[in-house]
């Protein structure tokens, strides 16, 4: 028996379903007392009527467009905090902008459990290449491998070269953050001729992990494991010993696939919106849809993971159930192109465009001009506007009129995602 599992990992399913319940009417009784928001949405919520995992699909979901309107309406975290401010340790700002906080535990993200999984124990050192600034990525497993006992040089993004000499310098054993950054780095460590370098272990996330990419890891001896987690949720779900089997749903939260854009649980096994509900205190999520696709491992449900964990496991990202996407880590809306074009009245019409291997991505943002309008007059200002709005780069390109399709979209994305 691998000796980290802890007993919430190899529960049955029935004794978890039954503690999850317990958990969940707890949850809503502070929430409905506590956060303004959900005293409202859920006033004729009878908690103790609540009282099976299926009952829970009788309540309202939230979407993250909810979120950006409630916290606009009343900031800066729209009703939803459900304790006092001085039990928060930060505030993050992700783009929307959408606010998240964090509570005073260490692991408040619930990180620990995927890094066990992935492999790292107490004495490691472990680069972060998630961004420290703003955002919450880096501090969402900050806390976890400080609940595990490991120690960390916070990276952060970019400075490549500073990054690789902390890397030659303090021989760091494993790493978090993005697939495509730590191919990065392990590629300059060769450069440099120091393959002893480059870490032994690594957990990423914020972007698709491809085929061809972990396959690339493991011909340079990096046992590479991936993580599911949002800004606003935490951890969601985390690979085992075997990445085939899925991902391991985390044991403090409650996972359901849905019809996209609705709220009915789809039949198990088959493809919907990940929407989750988990039981911070500080800051409930009951029943967040994330806008993500994917699906129940069907047989989840009778056998445990190779590694042990009795959870349910889904099969990872499957797609958006909306134009919402992914770009380096971060999120990017329709509703920022719309606040790109709404500051330049030359602009006709916009589409972001999304193009290359994935970690090798480019975002260009192709325009329509209004007659007599030069994207040369334009170009760098709207190119700082982006970059003001999305915190990513892209380039901006000038296409004839009628050129954009007219079906709706705002983001087109044409990665290449083998």
């Amino acid at each position: 028996m691998n000796t980290t599992l802890t007993p919430l990992e190899l529960r049955t399913p029935k004794q978890r379903g039954a503690d999850l319940v317990l958990a969940l009417q707890s949850a809503l009784t502070h929430a409905k007392k506590n956060a303004p928001y959900y005293a409202a949405s859920l006033a004729s919520v009878q908690v103790n009527q609540v009282d099976s995992l299926q009952a829970l699909s009788a309540l309202p979901v939230l979407r993250k467009a909810d979120l950006l309107n409630l916290q606009t309406a009343s900031p800066p975290l729209g009703g939803l905090l459900a304790v006092s401010v001085d039990q928060l340790r930060r505030i993050f700002q992700s783009p929307g902008p959408i606010y998240e906080p964090q509570g005073l535990r260490i692991d408040y993200f619930r990180s620990a459990r995927a890094l066990r999984a992935a492999g790292f124990e107490s004495g490691d050192i472990v680069h972060n290449g998630f961004s420290y600034h703003g955002t919450p990525g880096a501090w969402i497993l900050e806390g976890g491998l400080h609940e595990i006992g490991c120690t960390v040089f916070p990276g952060g993004v970019g400075q490549t070269e500073q990054q690789v000499q902390a890397m030659l310098q303090i021989r760091p054993n494993g790493y978090v953050g993005t697939p495509s950054f730590l191919k990065i780095l392990i590629e300059k460590c060769l450069e440099q001729g120091s393959p002893n370098a480059i870490v032994s272990k690594a957990l990423v996330s914020g972007e698709a992990l491809t085929p061809s990419l972990r396959g690339w890891f493991a011909q340079h001896e990096v046992k590479v494991s991936q993580a599911y987690a949002t800004a606003e949720l935490g951890v969601i779900a985390y690979e085992g010993s075997v990445p085939a089997e899925g991902l391991i749903v985390d044991e403090e939260v409650i996972v359901e696939i849905v019809e996209p854009g609705g709220s009915k649980p789809m039949p198990f096994g088959e493809t919907g919106e990940v929407v989750v509900t988990h039981f911070a205190k500080e800051y409930p999520m009951i029943r967040f849809a994330t806008g993500d696709l994917s699906a129940f491992h069907p047989n989840s449900l009778s056998i445990a993971a190779a590694c042990g964990r009795t959870n349910l496991r889904i099969k990872g990202w499957l797609g958006r159930a909306d134009q919402t996407t992914k770009v380096r880590g971060m999120f990017v809306h329709p509703g920022q192109v719309a606040q790109i074009t709404s500051r330049f009245p030359e602009i006709k019409k916009a589409r972001l465009v999304l193009t290359g291997r994935i970690g090798e991505d480019k975002m260009e943002v192709r325009c329509e001009l209004v007659p007599g309008s030069s994207l040369a007059d334009l170009a760098l200002q709207v190119a700082e506007v982006v970059r003001e709005i999305t915190r990513l780069r892209a380039e901006i390109q000038s296409v004839a009129a009628g050129a954009l399709p007219d079906d709706g979209k705002l983001i087109e994305d044409a990665r290449d995602y083998s």
